[in-house]
């Protein structure tokens, strides 16, 4: 049950709502209707008064119905979430050293996160308490992570990063737009890890069995475009290479083949930023691909390199390639 302030805040919420509709919909006199209320000034009852001559009923047999006298219509629109969301933030902060014991809190599937939390908080917090101080105060990560938005793959837990160490951007298929595509969650990361915080790598990690890459090989070009679709298709050159590459193969083997040939992908995407490439040709910046296979849990793990006349006239080639298993 929630405590009585907050209840009573919630009701006065719902009020002004039915109050404020009531007005710009009929007249003045049906927003008389509604209890009124001074700026500044509660009221010793939060409910409306009961109608002249009808006696007040109970709480646990109007509550969910219109009393006498109000329109059904009334309370829909209190019920409607607004899309002004200044109030809830004034709740959190009204309420924020409140503790509310929730019915049937053993089916909360937040208790195990609050468990979780609380150990780590004993395990981890407490006693690096000094380097969580130090990380309040400026964040200084080598590295940034572009990594898939895949339930079952999580950088941090795969790779151990620590708090502080790995500025992380996931999203459907660990993909990397290029320059040209403009804004996005992901270029908006690199930009910032980049120019300010002035990470030294990139590592965009991949993995095995990935949805995105399946949606991405399975499309169809006249298919009904959708969010899905407009996203993986920043990948359309790896699936065309993989076509290439390896069309005689089953579909399984093609979205594994594409899964890695993405990375790259997008290893070339990020030398589309101006000040990624200008980084990267200083040396002061390097560009990873990895490759997650929770199947046999193995990572592989290779590195970019760019220049001006490699051997064999290309610009790019790979090195330190190495299987972690």
């Amino acid at each position: 049950m929630l405590p009585r302030s907050l209840g009573s805040a919630a009701r006065r919420l719902g009020l002004a709502a039915a109050a404020s509709t009531r007005a710009c919909a009929s007249s003045a006199t049906a927003a008389r209707r509604l209890w009124p209320q001074s700026d500044g000034e509660e009221s010793g009852n939060d409910e409306l008064p009961p109608t002249p001559h009808t006696p007040p009923e109970p709480e646990e047999r109007w509550r969910g119905r219109p009393r006498h006298g109000e329109h059904r219509r009334d309370l829909s629109f209190v019920t409607k979430a607004s899309r002004d969301h200044s109030g809830l933030t004034r709740q959190l902060l009204d309420f924020q050293h409140d503790t509310i014991e929730e019915v049937g809190s053993e089916h909360d599937p937040f208790m195990g996160l609050k468990a979780r939390f609380m150990d780590f908080k004993r395990r981890n917090y407490v006693e690096n308490f000094s380097n969580y101080q130090s990380l309040a105060e400026q964040q200084t990560p080598k590295f940034m992570v572009v990594a898939c938005a895949d339930s079952r793959v999580c950088p941090t837990g795969i790779l151990g990063f620590q708090p502080g160490e790995a500025f992380t951007v996931r999203n459907v298929a660990n993909l990397v737009p290029p320059y040209e595509h403009g804004g996005s969650e992901t270029s908006a990361a690199l930009e910032f890890a980049v120019n300010t915080l002035e990470v030294e790598n990139v590592l965009v990690v991949g993995h095995s069995r990935c949805g995105g890459i399946q949606a991405l090989m399975s499309m169809k070009d006249d298919s009904t475009s959708g969010f899905i679709k407009n996203w993986v298709s920043i990948g359309k050159s790896a699936r065309l290479s993989t076509e290439a590459a390896a069309g005689n193969l089953g579909f399984e083997m093609q979205c594994r083949h594409c899964e890695k040939e993405s990375i790259n992908s997008s290893l070339l995407n990020l030398l589309t930023y101006p000040w990624i490439e200008k980084r990267v040709n200083e040396g002061t910046l390097n560009l990873h691909g990895g490759y997650y296979n929770f199947i046999d849990c193995t990572f592989e793990k290779w590195t970019l390199v760019y220049r001006q006349g490699l051997e064999g006239g290309s610009k790019y080639a790979i090195k330190n390639r190495s299987t972690w298993s």
